[in-house]
C-alpha cells in the first residue's frame, strides 16, 4: 500500500507488517480465485485465529490481542486492501463477540470468549429480517422462556458466515413491546437452527450469506446474554463498533484500488507519455488520493475517541458514511483509469466496483447513517466532544 501510517507503539508497527506478510503471502494469491469460484475460506479465518488477529481488540486476559481500536482497523484495512471478503468476515467475528465480552457475565466470558477470540469458533451476527432491516426494533424473531431454556422461532436475513459459523449472535423478541428484545449465544448445532441455501450476491462472492432460519431452536437459560429487554441496547451498541470496522474496510478496499490505477497510470502510454502525466488523468487520481486520505482520517479520529472511552456514535456514523461512499467513487473512478481493461475481469478493479456497493447498505445503510447523525445534530449534547481526542 501507498500509505503511510502513524501508530502507537513499536508493537503495533511490528503487527502491521506482520499483517502484510500474511496478506501477500496468503490471502493475495487466492482472493480473485475463491471470489470467482464463490469459495467460502473457511482455513483462512482458522489461519487468521491462530495469529491471533481474530481477536485483537479484546483484553488479554480473556484471551484477546489487547490492541487499541485504532490499531485493530488498519489491520482490517490492510487486509481489505487484499481481500475485502476476509476483512469483512473479520469484523463480523469481532462484532459477534461484543455482545459476550461487554455484557456477558464473569462466568459466560470465561466459558466461552477465550475459544470465540483464539478464533477456533467462527461467529455470526444476526439481527436483521426481511422486514426489520433499517428498523431492528420491528423484529419478529421470538424466544419464549420455557423453564430452563429459550424457545427460538423466526428467520435472520443477510446473516454473514450462515451456514459456515459456528455460533451465532441472535437477537430475539422476549416481550411483546418494542424494545423487549434479548441477546443469545446459539451454537451452530442447535436442533432447529438451519441455513438456507448462499445469497447470489453480485460482490463478495467469496463470503457466504444466508438467511438462517430458527424452528424451536431451544437455547440454554445462560445462554442469554444481558438482562431480558437489553437486547436492542447490546446491538446498537455492537453496530457502532462495527461500522468502524466497515470503514476501515472499504478504505482499503479503496486504497487497494487505488494501488492498481496508479500502477497502471504510470505503466500506460498515449501520446508518448505515461497517461498519470495527462492532467485531466492526474487530476482524477489526486483526488482518489484525497478520498481515501479523508476516510482514513475519519475512521481513525472515531477510534481514537472510542479508546479513550468517549462518545463516538456520531463519528461512527460518519465514519461508514464517508469511507463507504468514498470506496464506492474510487473504485468506479479506478475502472475509469483502466478503461477497456478495467471492465475486463482480467483485472481486479472491476471485482472492487462491485464489492463496494454492498458497503453502503450493510451495517446499516447510508441514509440511516444520515438520519444517525442529523438525529446527534439535533440533540447537540456533546459540548463539542467530537473535537476533543483526535
Amino acid at each position: 500500500m501507498t500509505a503511510r501510517r502513524l501508530l502507537p507503539t513499536d508493537e503495533a508497527v511490528d503487527l502491521l507488517k506482520l499483517v502484510r506478510e500474511i496478506a501477500d503471502r496468503e490471502l493475495a494469491p487466492r482472493a480473485a480465485r475463491d471470489e470467482a469460484a464463490e469459495q467460502f475460506p473457511r482455513d483462512v479465518f482458522r489461519m487468521l485465529g491462530q495469529t491471533g488477529l481474530l481477536g485483537l481488540p479484546y483484553p488479554e486476559e480473556v484471551g484477546g490481542g489487547g490492541q487499541p481500536y485504532e490499531v485493530y482497523l488498519q489491520v482490517l484495512e490492510e487486509v481489505g486492501a487484499v481481500w475485502a471478503s476476509v476483512g469483512v468476515g473479520m469484523s463480523v467475528h469481532v462484532l459477534s463477540c461484543f455482545p459476550l465480552a461487554h455484557y456477558g457475565t464473569d462466568a459466560q466470558r470465561a466459558q466461552w470468549l477465550p475459544d470465540l477470540l483464539a478464533g477456533d469458533l467462527l461467529g455470526a451476527y444476526c439481527l436483521s429480517e426481511a422486514q426489520a432491516g433499517s428498523d431492528p426494533a420491528a423484529l419478529r424473531t421470538t424466544a419464549r422462556r420455557d423453564g430452563d431454556e429459550y424457545v427460538l422461532n423466526g428467520a435472520k436475513a443477510w446473516t454473514t458466515h450462515g451456514g459456515h459459523a459456528d455460533f451465532y449472535l441472535v437477537m430475539a423478541r422476549t416481550s411483546d413491546e418494542r424494545t423487549g428484545i434479548s441477546s443469545f449465544l446459539v451454537p451452530a448445532d442447535t436442533a432447529g437452527l438451519i441455513a438456507d441455501p448462499p445469497e447470489r450476491k453480485m460482490g463478495l462472492t467469496g463470503s457466504a450469506t444466508a438467511t438462517v432460519r430458527l424452528e424451536q431452536a431451544r437455547v440454554p437459560v445462560e445462554r442469554r446474554i444481558g438482562a431480558e429487554g437489553e437486547g436492542l441496547r447490546i446491538a446498537l451498541a455492537a453496530l457502532d463498533s462495527g461500522r468502524l470496522g466497515i470503514a476501515a474496510v472499504a478504505t482499503g478496499l479503496a486504497q487497494g484500488a487505488l494501488d492498481r490505477a496508479v500502477a497502471y497510470a504510470r505503466e500506460r502510454q498515449t501520446f508518448g507519455q505515461a497517461i498519470i502525466d495527462h492532467q485531466g488523468l492526474g487530476f482524477l487520481l489526486a483526488d482518489m488520493e484525497a478520498a481515501v486520505q479523508t476516510a482514513r482520517a475519519m475512521y481513525l479520529h472515531a477510534a481514537r475517541l472510542r479508546d479513550q472511552g468517549l462518545p463516538f456514535s456520531r463519528e461512527a456514523a460518519i465514519a461508514k458514511l464517508v469511507a463507504t461512499d468514498n470506496a464506492m467513487k474510487v473504485t468506479t473512478d479506478a475502472v475509469q483509469v483502466l478503461g477497456g481493461s478495467g471492465y475486463t475481469r482480467d483485472f481486479p478493479v472491476e471485482r472492487y466496483m462491485r464489492e463496494a456497493k454492498v458497503m453502503q447498505i450493510f451495517e446499516g445503510t447510508n441514509q440511516i447513517q444520515r438520519l444517525v447523525i442529523s438525529r446527534s445534530l439535533r440533540r447537540d449534547d456533546r459540548g463539542g466532544i467530537g473535537r476533543l481526542g483526535g
